[in-house]
């Protein structure tokens, strides 16, 4: 089947008298019919729904859909984009570990990366797709690879393929990012990614009215206890070890359950994502090559357009388009402001992925806690401003940017 009719149909069970969407179980517990009922599922020997900061009939319809359409055995949801990626990490690092990450990366990701120092976890910086400096990260002690598909704001992508075939020469698992493309535009795990990270708030959800995050297991890694002993008695369990460790350790013992209300949400958002993102994607590229071709004073940063230098590598990843996300350089942090400040139909606020087109100051807001190093790796400038492009008619975007310019 094709992205959209996967979309509506692949992982959807028939519900109960013919609804065609899952209902909202707003319950905090689950009762059973007898004793050694609730004992098994607490044992993991009986399939059944206990407690919702362990699973709920909700939020697994969601978690469904979306191991289906990763291509994935399993997923998990969480109450955050930053708790999905803080548990695909910790689920398998103990203190000693380290990871090798891209450096063009997400602030809060790296606001999150120094947080789990304190736990003696670290991170060595590499430049993207820069094969001979990722290969000299790795040492004895690396025990997870990390990378965002499309760099947020950096927009640089990531050539899966090449940086999984590394990762796993050395025995290590990657780690996605795909928030940003979505399986709309890569399917990570047919590239070689072992886990994907979603931050749901964002183009799976698409009307930013509910915060989550969603991590997928490929089942494809092979986990040894030598090398990830915090893994322990869950090795047993094969391809399912990752996961079936993640349900009974941390995100159940730490509660980064998501929310049964916002499942529901995200599976009314989950079924426009294929519509969305193409309207999305094709904006975007018709706004950077008017940009671009308008002004001689910005400096226009997307995938798409033949003068970026990640357009080759996009055109090898990506399908279906380039993103919905473009940067401009407008000379100064004040002309920015001013930029911003005269446009009418974009919000100014710190998110992506919505219906309606967003801009946002990175250095200022994002990026705020980065170092200069942080910051130019992950090509935020003063003068940049970052644009999440919507469904708007694009003609109406080109017409408001064209007066805020001027």
């Amino acid at each position: 089947m094709n992205f959209n009719t996967r979309l509506l149909h692949e992982g959807v069970k028939k519900e109960p008298n013919g609804a065609t969407f899952p209902p909202i179980f707003q319950s905090s517990a689950f009762a059973q019919e007898s004793a050694e009922d609730l004992a098994g599922i607490f044992a993991n020997k009986k399939m059944g729904y206990c407690y919702t900061r362990v699973a709920n009939p909700t939020i697994s319809a969601f978690e469904e859909r979306i191991t289906k359409l990763e291509g994935g055995i399993g997923s998990v949801a969480c109450a955050s984009g930053m708790a999905a990626l803080s548990m695909a990490l910790l689920n398998i690092l103990q203190a000693g570990d380290e990871i090798i990450s891209s450096a063009s990366l997400y602030g809060g990701s790296i606001d999150l990366f120094r947080d789990i120092e304190a736990f003696g976890i670290k991170t060595r910086y590499v430049e993207n797709n820069n094969w001979e400096e990722i290969e000299g990260a790795f040492n004895e002690h690396t025990k997870v690879v990390f990378a965002e598909t499309i760099g947020n704001p950096c927009l640089d992508v990531t050539d899966i393929d090449k940086l999984a075939e590394i990762s796993h020469r050395h025995g290590t698992p990657l780690v996605i990012d795909n928030t940003t493309a979505t399986p709309y535009l890569v399917r990570a795990i047919e590239h070689g990614a072992d886990i994907v990270v979603n931050s749901s708030s964002k183009y799976i959800n698409g009307s930013s009215n509910s915060i989550s995050g969603i991590l997928t297991d490929s089942g494809h890694f092979k986990w040894t206890k030598e090398r990830y002993p915090v893994l322990g008695e869950y090795i047993k369990y094969g391809p399912f070890a990752y996961i079936s460790k993640m349900r009974s350790g941390l995100y159940r013992n730490m509660g980064t359950c998501l929310s049964p209300f916002n499942a529901y949400l995200n599976v009314i958002g989950l079924e426009t994502l294929g519509l969305r993102m193409e309207r999305q994607c094709s904006n975007a590229l018709a706004l950077a090559q008017w940009l671009e071709e308008n002004y001689d004073d910005i400096t226009v940063n997307y995938p798409g357009l033949k003068s970026s230098k990640w357009n080759g590598i996009a055109n090898t990843i990506l399908k279906n388009g380039y993103g919905a996300i473009l940067t401009i350089r407008v000379g100064t942090k004040e002309r920015a402001f001013e930029i911003m400040n005269k446009l009418t139909i974009p919000y100014i606020l710190s998110n992506i992925g919505d219906t309606k087109t967003l801009v946002v100051h990175p250095s200022s807001t994002i990026s705020l806690h980065s170092t200069e190093k942080e910051l130019a790796d992950a090509g935020v400038y003063d003068d940049l401003i970052r644009i999440s492009v919507g469904i708007e008619d694009v003609e109406d975007l080109i017409a408001d940017f064209r007066t805020a310019i001027s």
